[in-house]
């Protein structure tokens, strides 16, 4: 059912308003002088009157589009032919009657119509008067040779005219009436559902008049309600009742539009009751002043406005100052620093130490103790005038104010650290929990500091050291960010720049007396201005930004693609070693872009080799597992790169699909000339032959360790012994002379290529 009354009982209600029926309509027409319900001159020459009609609309459009309003409404219709055609059918209706009650009821609802599509009465009159003008001209002008008749038609068209016009005219009337009707309705409905008091003071008299509702609001009787301005004045607190009576002043004096006013008024029972005053000024029939209006109980409103600031400013778990708090307690300390004489003050950035271990082996509700505690044994190390905040997560920040020397943010740091060596008992378990600090003393005049970025700084400086570290921010730490955020913007548009360029190193197999290279291993460089950058300074800030998966893609295309060139161009079976990084792996759809790659360059998946590390299993994901598996079933060979140097589990050479160990060169390099590097070196190679896994030694490098290799039987080797890494084109000829050399010219060969 609609909710708004469609246009046929706003008709009824409009007719009903006007009392229009038979009776009417005849003495309507009696009063235009109609004394038939057809006018018989109009009767008579219809169809000539309908042509001058015609040429009429035309020009009754062009008139109206010269005015904003109509032509805007011609427009957003964008049915200009179709309002054509209507106001052509009601020149036909107006000329034809009958002049009875349908006829009226249908001027009716077109008036209605245009009222509410905002037609102002101003546009229909002057409409119709536009087309009065238009038809005397027409008419006597296409009636040149009967002017009697041309004077009757125009007489009797003026009749039809005003019959309609003073219909429209009412409609408007009737429709304006009706809506301020229902708007009084909608008001009075609205102020009974409001529920609020309702007041009138006569300003000159000193006479105040308060509703029922207003007194029950206060849980006044009628005997109790205040009845002048003063009285009602006198419920308010003292300093209310001052702003009050300067609100009310200033609405009489014609400086504040309204009257909007909130305070307290104190009940029958003592207790203040929050209200919002609201009033207007008027004057009344006799020229006195009156100001009138409403009072609302807004008490729940004004608790819930101080809980929720209290919650703006406050962490719900611990009750501490928030984010927020820390940021304006820090900035007024700032203030008090700029001023002389002002004592030393500081910031702590607190961080727990592996937190998320925690909340992941006992949960977020055992989280939530932990850092309650914790904020507790904080808080018993500071003094009074210091503030705790928790900036969020496991973060606190604490400020330290009005310390004789710079030095003491350090002991309150250390003493801090020490309250948190004792174990937290949750839930009946004991938990050792420590943090990490950083600290940023604030600066004096004339400086402008963040101070909270400045400690952040040092809190991820202090964790970069490891577990329960104190670290002191200083402008060197600033500047090693800057750098850091340098290089990483770099390194964004590094690919783009075509700055990455691949560099080989070839994987020999040394046997029987001869080596043949059977791989390269794929290493990325860096050019920037002509600078080539080490991969220690880049390959870390990659890994951190992400870009390692777009890099990695690329460093994987390529050395694919070049790999495949150098097998067609006489080192067939050449592999080829890519290093992968943790991101990569972890990257959904991995082994089919790896499948995709392969088939793009058209290299065999048996010779593509993946060089992962030891972190990145020690992980465990099992999306980890299943894409290395993937890979294995392509017949990709997985290599385990610098095996011995993290925390080697021998579990997961068992549990994933690796085919080749890489013993890094940190035990090779110096094995010759120490027995427990040696003892290592050979349980490594001793511990991949037993798994049938091919072992290359990495970093090698002089005739020594190639001895001790090729005693303990490792075959595959990779370092300077053979070639340094190389651009394609340098390395191709290296390549060439690899693929099969005698053990007599080893060492000559060796050292040409060096």
């Amino acid at each position: 059912m609609s909710r708004v009354p469609d246009l046929k009982q706003k008709l009824v209600a409009m007719q009903r308003n006007l009392g229009l029926n038979p009776d009417e309509i005849r003495q309507r027409l009696r009063l235009l002088l109609i004394t038939e319900a057809r006018l018989p001159a109009l009767q008579e020459n219809l169809r000539q009157l309908d042509r001058v009609h015609l040429d009429c609309i035309h020009a009754l459009f062009i008139h109206l589009e010269q005015f904003d309003e109509p032509a805007q409404q011609m427009q957003e219709s964008a049915q200009l032919l179709q309002l054509q055609l209507e106001q052509q059918h009601y020149f036909r209706r107006m000329l034809r009657g009958p002049y009875d009650m349908q006829y009226a009821r249908l001027r009716l609802l077109v008036g209605l119509k245009h009222q509410g599509q905002g037609l102002g009465l101003k546009w229909y009159l002057g409409a119709f008067h536009f087309y009065l003008d238009y038809m005397h001209t027409a008419i006597r002008r296409e009636w040149a040779e009967q002017p009697l008749l041309a004077e009757q038609l125009y007489a009797s068209l003026l009749k039809a005219a005003f019959f309609d016009i003073a219909l429209t005219v009412d409609s408007y009337a009737s429709a304006d009436k009706m809506a301020l009707q229902a708007s009084q309705d909608r008001y009075s409905r609205a102020l009974r559902g409001a529920n609020d008091g309702l007041w009138e003071w006569h300003v000159e008299d000193d006479y105040l008049y308060v509703s029922e509702r207003w007194s029950a609001m206060l849980g006044l009787d009628s005997k109790h309600a205040p009845m002048s301005f003063e009285g009602w004045a006198d419920l308010m607190p003292e300093a209310q009742r001052l702003l009050f009576r300067s609100a009310v002043q200033a609405h009489l004096e014609g400086r504040q539009a309204f009257l909007h006013v909130e305070c307290q008024l104190r009940d029958s029972w003592g207790q203040l009751v929050w209200v919002l005053i609201r009033g207007v000024v008027s004057t009344d029939l006799y020229g006195k002043r009156l100001l009138a209006g409403s009072q609302t109980d807004i008490s729940q409103r004004k608790q819930a406005e101080q809980e929720l600031a209290h919650a703006t400013l406050h962490d719900s778990l611990t009750g501490l100052p928030n984010r927020q708090s820390a940021s304006q307690l820090i900035a007024q300390a700032l203030q008090r620093q700029r001023k002389p004489g002002a004592r030393k003050a500081a910031v702590l950035f607190i961080g727990l130490d592996r937190f998320k271990l925690i909340n992941d082996s006992l949960g977020h509700q055992a989280g939530d103790q932990v850092l309650i505690q914790v904020a507790n044994r904080i808080e018993r190390c500071l003094r009074p005038g210091d503030h705790l905040c928790r900036f969020g997560g496991d973060e606190y920040v604490v400020l330290l104010d009005d310390m004789a020397l710079e030095h003491d943010a350090e002991l309150v740091a250390k003493r801090i650290m020490q309250a948190l060596q004792y174990p937290l008992v949750v839930d009946g378990r004991r938990l050792s929990v420590s943090v990490s600090i950083g600290v940023a003393p604030l600066k004096g005049q004339d400086y402008h500091q963040d101070a909270l970025r400045e400690a952040d700084l040092a809190l991820y400086r202090a964790k970069a050291f490891g577990k329960s570290q104190l670290a002191l921010f200083s402008d060197r730490l600033q500047e090693e960010v800057h750098q850091r955020l340098n290089l990483e913007n770099a390194l964004s548009e590094a690919l783009s720049r075509k700055q990455f360029e691949l560099y080989y190193q070839p994987i020999v197999r040394v046997s029987a007396g001869r080596s043949k290279v059977v791989g390269v291993e794929a290493l990325l460089r860096w050019w920037q201005d002509d600078r080539l950058v080490p991969p220690d300074e880049f390959i870390s800030a990659l890994e951190e930004s992400g870009e390692i998966v777009k890099v990695g893609d690329w460093v994987l295309q390529q050395a694919c693609t070049q790999v495949r060139q150098w097998q067609q161009d006489g080192l067939p079976g050449l592999r080829c070693s890519v290093n992968l990084s943790s991101r990569q792996l972890q990257e959904a759809g991995f082994a089919r872009r790896v499948a995709q790659v392969l088939q793009e360059s058209g290299l065999p998946a048996t010779s593509l080799v993946l060089e992962i590390t030891e972190s990145l299993l020690m992980r465990d994901v099992p999306d980890t597992l299943a894409t290395l598996r993937e890979l294995e079933s392509m017949g990709v060979r997985i290599a385990l790169d610098d095996f011995g140097t993290g925390f080697s589990s021998l579990g997961y050479l068992h549990r994933y699909p690796l085919h080749i160990i890489k013993v890094d060169k940190s035990f090779v390099t110096k094995a010759p000339h120490d027995e427990r590097l040696k003892a290592i070196s050979r349980a490594i190679i001793s511990l991949g032959r037993g798994l049938e896994m091919d072992v290359v030694a990495e970093g090698i490098e002089t005739l020594e360790q190639m001895d001790f290799l090729q005693l303990e039987g490792c075959q595959l080797i990779q370092g300077y012994w053979f070639s340094q890494p190389q651009s394609a084109a340098l390395i191709h000829p290296v390549l060439l002379r690899l693929s099969g050399v005698s053990s007599e010219s080893v060492s000559a060969e060796a050292m040409l290529l060096q």
